[in-house]
């Protein structure tokens, strides 16, 4: 099948999918589209065992799909860039130590207390996998899905400061958690290229190169925007931005996802506010929240598709029940730790560790990684837990997140902001 059918298909199914949820069922769009796409592939694989469908066409479809190539070399540039757009730079730099050290820090130690509890679990049910193997899953599971839970927050109602720090964490934590996985995956691979150095190098030249060219190329935007006054133009530029500093940042093995968040940050802040009419932002806003829209509608009724070609197995649905608690309590390391250990709980309103904790959704970024692994015994069982989490993820956590918000956010009342303000004495 050709790359245009299956991409008709897919938004054909998407759209259909997407009029049923906002008709009927009145779910927020991604988990709607999700639970939908859960659904018609139970509905296949039931029917298939009947033989009243031909399950093995819908497989073979499915299958065809790059589920890794699709989303980590086409859509997460642009996903991420619409995020990170509108991002209020103020409001993170007032936030930018609690959302840096959780990005990096918190993602390790997520990495390893997940790892770790994933590594005993696999080997009570007599899963024969590696310590490293383990920490791949934990690495993978660590990226946190910014798209998913925003519109959540935003319609309960969240402190501007606190949906600041969701979105700043969870922007730069896929970028993160992505080198911390692909630094994993060269060792793996390559287990005589291990040393500290080699990593820590590795994991510099990704990270701090990637937001270099972040910066450098949304520089070089910025003066296109700013000498020019035709949003048609404009909008190209953004486009070819998105595109060029992913694929260049692949081609030089720079953090493709951090280069593409820096390059948003600054045409959403200062191209915004200095390069840009009022027509041409309100244009320029409405194209990035469709390019937006469309790709999320894509991407997560694909993720609930991909249940026709996974094996769970019941060795492997326990293992995904047990990579459940292995992956919140990751997350709760990875956030409450972090901030109580340095002392950042004393600047943030009551909650913050359990909302984050619980508003840390997985997505299409950590199926892609399972599925990036090479083939093994190792590699379905890590894809079929990643599945588990996910989903229970955006369905379980998705669904429950709002209400833990404004729950929240009514406890505290009108003393929120000012609970959540940074100390005086930060000012850089």
């Amino acid at each position: 099948m050709s790359a245009y059918h299956t991409i008709a298909i897919l938004l054909t199914l998407a759209a259909l999918a997407a009029y049923v949820n906002i008709r009927w069922i009145r779910l927020p769009t991604t988990i709607g589209l999700m639970a939908i796409s859960l659904v018609i592939s139970f509905a296949l694989l039931a029917l298939g065992e009947m033989g009243l469908v031909p399950l093995r066409a819908f497989a073979q479809f499915v299958s065809s799909i790059d589920f890794g190539d699709v989303l980590l070399h086409g859509m997460l540039g642009f996903l991420l860039f619409a995020g990170a757009m509108h991002v209020h730079v103020e409001d993170l730099r007032l936030a930018k130590y609690p959302v840096g050290i959780l990005s990096t820090i918190g993602v390790v130690l997520s990495t390893l207390v997940t790892g770790t509890l994933f590594y005993y679990s696999a080997n009570v049910l007599g899963l024969s996998l590696t310590y490293l193997e383990s920490l791949l899953f934990g690495a993978l599971i660590a990226p946190t899905d910014p798209i998913a839970v925003l519109g959540i927050v935003k319609k309960v109602g969240a402190p501007k400061q606190l949906e600041t720090k969701i979105a700043g964490e969870s922007l730069f934590n896929d970028g993160v958690g992505v080198v911390v996985f692909l630094t994993l995956l060269g060792v793996y691979l390559e287990p005589a290229s291990l040393s500290a150095v080699g990593v820590a190098k590795l994991f510099a030249q990704e990270a701090l190169g990637g937001a270099l060219l972040g910066f450098i190329t949304a520089w070089a935007a910025y003066f296109m925007l700013k000498t020019v006054d035709a949003y048609q133009v404009e909008v190209l530029i953004t486009l070819a931005l998105v595109t060029g500093t992913y694929a260049l940042a692949e081609a030089l093995h720079l953090s493709a996802p951090i280069a593409v968040v820096i390059a948003g940050l600054f045409i959403g802040n200062r191209g915004r506010i200095k390069a840009m009419s009022d027509e041409t932002r309100l244009r320029l806003d409405v194209f990035w929240e469709l390019v937006d829209e469309i790709l999320n509608a894509v991407l997560f009724f694909l993720i609930g598709l991909e249940l026709i070609v996974i094996a769970l197995q019941p060795t492997y649905f326990v293992i995904g029940l047990l990579a459940i608690v292995a992956s919140l309590v990751g997350r709760a390391a990875g956030v409450g730790l972090t901030i109580t250990t340095l002392r950042f709980k004393q600047w943030l309103p009551p909650g913050t560790i359990r909302i984050l904790t619980w508003s840390g959704l997985r997505g299409g970024i950590s199926i892609a990684l399972a599925l990036a692994l090479p083939p093994s015994p190792a590699r379905d069982v890590i894809v079929a837990a990643t599945y588990v989490v996910v989903v229970f993820s955006i369905l379980v956590q998705g669904l429950t997140v709002g209400p833990l918000v404004a729950y929240f956010v009514a406890a505290q009342g009108s003393s929120t902001d000012d609970a959540d303000a940074a100390p005086a004495g930060e000012t850089a």
